[in-house]
Formats: structure tokens, C-alpha cells, sequence
């Protein structure tokens, strides 16, 4: 049970409940997280914007990649709750249930390019208090491997969507 109380539908603004309405008529029910954010729509619309925008949308990286970091991040989080969301979102975007089982066995059993691998750990050590500590030589490694300043940049910036998004599951103990 959250540690605050959450908003049923009817207690959300008119603007947040044009955007739970779908939901609630495809699932019925609306998450926690959802109704955590509902509790101030400035908080609700700036965070769906990073959903869509770093998640949902075409961007430089792959879905997969995506998710991934969705999961590697949470779990080292210790956010449950959206490790299990992010399975669902993985299998619902093509990711193998053996895919997902490698990612959250660790980076090294995932079955992919050392390049992913390098950028997988990246977003790791990057989700971390001390990331201060990267050096540009880690960020220079990346790009020796391929990936392009805008795809590194992209992989932060979810990573730190998780670590936000973890953060107000776990200090408010959502999905308990």
C-alpha cells in the first residue's frame, strides 16, 4: 500500500483524465505510478512527455535497447514494480521472454554485441551517485564502438528517467 494516498479518477483534473480515460477502457484500472503523478498535472504531463518522447517515439536507439535500460536500471533500483511493468512493455514491443530473462540475469548474458554490452554498463555506472566520476575516455570508448553522441546522450537521459521514475515508486512504496 502506497505510503500517500493516490487519486481515484474522479479527483484528477479534467486534463489528466482525458489522458487516464483510454487507459482505464483498455485495462480497466489505472497504476499506481499513474495515480501518483495525477496528484499535480504539471508533475503528470512533464513526465508523460519523457515517456513519449524518450520511450514510446522512434528515436536514435532501439526499442529494445530501450527497454532494456528500462530494466537494467530499475532492477539495480530495486524497484519491482516497474521492473514488472517493463516486461510487459518489453514483450508488448517484440522482446523475447529469453531476451528479457538475459537482461535481468545481468549485462554479460545478454546475447548481443560487446558495443551493447559496453553501452548497457554504461547506463549502469551512469545511474550511480558517483557518476560525476566518468571520464571522457568512457564516453570516447562508446563512440570507438559506434554509437553516435546523439545515442549516448539518448541512453543517459533514459537512464535518468528511470532513476527519477524508480525514485518516486520506491520513496513512495508503490506496487507493495
Amino acid at each position: 500500500m502506497a505510503h500517500i494516498a493516490l487519486p481515484e479518477f474522479e479527483e484528477m483534473t479534467p486534463a489528466v483524465q482525458e489522458k487516464a480515460r483510454p487507459i482505464l477502457e483498455k485495462t480497466g484500472k489505472l497504476g499506481e505510478i499513474f495515480k501518483l503523478l495525477a496528484l499535480d498535472e504539471n508533475i503528470y504531463f512533464a513526465t508523460d512527455g519523457m515517456v513519449q518522447r524518450y520511450l514510446l517515439d522512434q528515436t536514435h536507439l532501439s526499442y529494445e535497447i530501450k527497454e532494456s535500460i528500462a530494466l537494467l536500471i530499475s532492477q539495480e533500483n530495486g524497484c519491482k514494480m516497474c521492473v514488472d511493468v517493463h516486461k510487459g512493455i518489453a514483450k508488448m514491443l517484440g522482446l523475447s521472454e529469453q531476451r528479457i530473462e538475459e537482461v535481468l540475469s545481468g549485462v554479460e548474458t545478454i546475447s548481443t554485441s560487446d558495443a551493447e554490452k559496453a553501452l548497457l554498463n554504461f547506463c549502469i555506472r551512469a545511474s550511480k551517485k558517483d557518476n560525476y566520476k566518468i571520464l571522457k575516455e568512457e564516453i570516447d570508448a562508446l563512440k570507438e564502438l559506434g554509437y553516435t553522441e546523439a545515442q549516448i546522450v539518448e541512453a543517459v537521459a533514459i537512464t535518468g528517467y528511470f532513476n527519477y521514475i524508480n525514485t518516486l515508486s520506491n520513496v513512495f512504496a508503490l506496487g507493495q
